[in-house]
């Protein structure tokens, strides 16, 4: 069995080794908005009857229209996660799979644990015809760097003249939809795009997440999934939030990332990279600070194949940055 992968989170075994009690920590440790939005009324219905198809393909329509994937229902997913583990499934056991390098970790796993040779690669040109498939996360994770649309549509037909798939991960794609491919995913046969829901919306504990490609892909994915695989209460939330306007979480999300840089600057850290919901810092001293951190019930990511990186995701509001402000400067250099 492979080992764990590191993630953002982890709360709990932050505690146990630097005390506090759990609700006394700041987790800063993930990407995701750490203001929820309010959430509508889902019906009594929905939470007693199992997911009806009507509430299955509101959904569908809400999430087409918020992600712009002109002719394509998008498929709801028991968060994206859920689907990695299922990418092996697509994919030749003799062909190599391309991930571009440094990124989530699940996707290597995913792959090396189902017996595939995965090329780590630095850059999207170094990935052709001889992959049997290959991973893009776009805005990527944990550096922020994105590819274009049009740099994306030309590796997928490099991978299509082989025979392989290209998989997009847009976790982070609702702060930087010009980078999307969905609204070009109808005239892309090879295409698969992964949209997290919880991320942007602030959500992460509802586990939902979205597939984006042709439809007979998207069925393949729906049969493994199996039935009723998302809940209905977690469908009724998608059909309302994403048909709402979401102009004003944008807006929050940009001050929270403006106030961060404010306070990372004013600590003297150099960023390296990020997106509106995350900024990774590059330090020689990361691990140091990053202790320094626990010591005040603050949590960050920090990277066992960079350790001089670590991640800062938003803080809530002005008291927190104020609170990871006097954090930083009790660090001593």
């Amino acid at each position: 069995m492979n080992a764990p992968i590191m993630h953002g989170g982890g709360i709990t075994a932050a505690a146990a080794s630097f005390g506090g009690r759990l609700e006394d920590w700041l987790d800063l440790s993930t990407g995701i908005n750490p203001n929820p939005v309010a959430l509508p009324e889902i019906p009594a219905r929905v939470w007693h009857r199992l997911p009806d198809r009507h509430l299955i393909e509101s959904a569908r329509h809400a999430a087409r229209d918020h992600y712009r994937s002109d002719a394509i229902l998008p498929l709801p997913v028991p968060g994206t996660q859920s689907i990695i583990q299922l990418l092996p499934r697509l994919v030749k056991r003799d062909r190599k799979v391309a991930i571009l390098s440094p990124t989530y970790g699940e996707y290597a796993r995913a792959f090396g644990a189902a017996g595939f040779a995965v090329d780590a690669v630095g850059d999207i040109e170094d990935i052709g015809p001889e992959h049997g498939l290959a991973v893009v996360v776009n805005p990527n994770n944990p550096d922020g760097r994105i590819q274009t649309a049009d740099r994306l549509e030309a590796l997928h037909e490099r991978l299509k003249a082989g025979g392989g798939f290209l998989v997009v991960d847009e976790a982070f794609g609702d702060t930087s939809p010009e980078a999307s491919l969905a609204p070009r995913a109808s005239g892309l046969s090879n295409l698969i795009i992964f949209r997290s829901f919880g991320k942007f919306f602030g959500l992460a504990g509802l586990r939902l997440g979205f597939a984006i490609a042709r439809g007979d892909i998207l069925a393949r994915f729906e049969d493994w999934l199996g039935p009723w695989a998302v809940s209905g209460p977690a469908l009724s939330l998608a059909g309302s939030l994403l048909n709402s306007d979401v102009s004003a979480i944008a807006g929050s999300i940009a001050e929270r990332q403006a106030a961060l840089h404010a306070v990372l600057a004013g600590a003297g850290l150099a960023v390296a990279g990020g997106s509106p919901l995350f900024t990774l810092v590059a330090d020689v001293k990361a691990s140091d600070i990053y202790t320094t951190l626990c010591r005040h019930h603050i949590l960050v990511r920090r990277f066992d194949y960079a350790p001089d990186w670590l991640r800062f995701g938003l803080t809530p509001d002005a008291a927190d940055d104020a609170r990871l402000a006097a954090a930083l400067r009790s660090f001593e250099r």
